[in-house]
């Protein structure tokens, strides 16, 4: 088969292409940026050709799928469907694969990424696996039966998605543009996870989480005594985190992970009872913990000269108060700058408060203007980084073009925070520092 991916850059959407190749497909792409991002090094592996203009033949035959980030006037779009191409919802494509496989679905508000990813690691120096990161990293062969997939609740995208296992990490609001509050994306999380065959892992301190009225069979975790998997002895160190956990009153081992934060303690147990069920024994979940690598923009450390650069996917209030907690448990000596860029007026409209308690934590904040490219800002009038900023004292609105500034915070730790990309404010922290 042949596909063609418009918005080919996008994190899902370069990973599904990768998938595709790997699947023995003939895959092509497009996208409007053509500057380099960390998502084309999966592409250029697999000498994914990716075109910037309207001068390449669209050939008949081809499967076009796109990005959400473009709308249905682009014109590379409209230009496939003058030619009469079959065009498919990218969610619909990545539900076909998930049949191919015994598939774990990780899904949640956050920490997917993470949760998807230790899942990978252990898996891969263990059972093997395929996988889906929504950090533009997949892999596919189909010597693996398992396919552990990140599961974006986005417009849906999960229920077109086939899970034989499913994690939830979490349930709050989020996607507001696409949900009508809390109780409709609980019922979207309760319809996915009801697709699974054989079970799900929940985090029961998650409210939402234990709402749900699960049909298939269920394992709760987390740090209350009410879970079937409990989290103690917690230790969070500047070096990482140490935690033991208890099966139904059991101790089933003591565990460390090169990680930050209780939250990513949450993610590691989810992962390691998924493992856990499918055989893996302690040991060897143990010493593949020991030695994980975080994907790509999640709590990326960085030293230029004396300072420290941390690039973070943070985009969500909670994301942003857990991320900046645990710098403060790696670096509780130095001073913590925060530059975040808001991605989407819909999100920053509906948690500009929440924004504004979780970015506190932080010794000094910027904020660049918002970035959106599914999102106009005719739309929201009123809306703009000055919602953040106003609840936040001595915080400031920086030209991402212009970050002189800077330089008088070379002695602190400094976050770069964003789902939208900042490689190029990243470049001039570089230069400058």
């Amino acid at each position: 088969m042949k596909y063609y991916c418009i918005g080919i850059k996008g994190t899902g959407m370069s990973t599904l292409a990768q998938i595709l190749s790997d699947l023995g497909n003939e895959v092509s792409g497009y996208d409007d940026a053509k500057d380099f991002k960390f998502t084309q090094v999966g592409l250029e592996k697999r000498n994914i050709p990716i075109y910037y203009d309207q001068n390449h033949k669209l050939d008949q035959g081809m499967i076009v799928t796109y990005s959400v980030a473009f709308n249905e006037n682009h014109k590379e779009l409209l230009r496939a469907k003058e030619n009469g191409l079959v065009i498919k919802k990218y969610n619909e494509i990545v539900g076909e694969i998930t049949k191919m496989f015994n598939t774990i679905c990780v899904s949640g508000t956050h920490g997917k990424t993470t949760t998807t990813s230790i899942i990978r690691c252990i898996l891969e120096s263990t059972l093997g696996c395929n996988y889906f990161i929504g950090s533009g990293d997949g892999k596919v062969t189909k010597d693996n039966k398992y396919f552990v997939i990140e599961s974006d609740e986005f417009n849906r995208h999960f229920l077109s998605y086939h899970p034989k296992y499913a994690i939830i990490t979490n349930i709050e609001a989020e996607h507001l543009e696409c949900y009508h509050d809390i109780d409709d994306i609980r019922c979207t999380f309760e319809e996915f996870v009801n697709k699974a065959t054989d079970f799900v892992i929940a985090c029961g301190d998650n409210l939402q989480a234990r709402k749900i009225n699960y049909k298939t069979k269920v394992y709760f975790y987390g740090f209350n005594d009410n879970n079937d998997i409990v989290i103690k002895k917690l230790k969070l160190e500047t070096t990482g985190s140490n935690f033991d956990l208890y099966f139904e009153n059991k101790f089933y081992g003591s565990f460390y992970i090169p990680l930050y934060g209780k939250h990513m303690v949450l993610n590691a147990t989810a992962a390691i009872i998924l493992c856990r069920k499918l055989g893996i024994n302690e040991t060897s979940i143990s010493k593949a913990l020991e030695n994980f690598k975080n994907a790509e923009r999640r709590f990326a450390v960085e030293k230029v000269n004396e300072t420290i650069i941390i690039d973070d996917y943070a985009h969500h209030p909670t994301e942003i108060k857990v991320t900046l907690e645990a710098i403060k448990q790696k670096y509780p000596n130095k001073k913590l700058t925060v530059i975040f860029k808001p991605n989407t007026y819909s999100r920053t409209k509906d948690f500009a408060n929440e924004f504004g308690i979780a970015l506190g934590i932080a010794d000094k904040v910027f904020l660049t203007e918002i970035d959106s490219n599914r999102e106009k800002q005719e739309d929201y009038p009123e809306v703009n980084s000055k919602l953040i900023t106003s609840k936040i004292k001595d915080s400031e609105i920086i030209d991402e073009n212009n970050l002189e500034i800077i330089k008088e915070y070379k002695d602190s730790v400094i976050c770069v925070m964003s789902c939208a990309d900042v490689s190029h404010i990243l470049e001039k922290l570089r230069e400058i520092l």
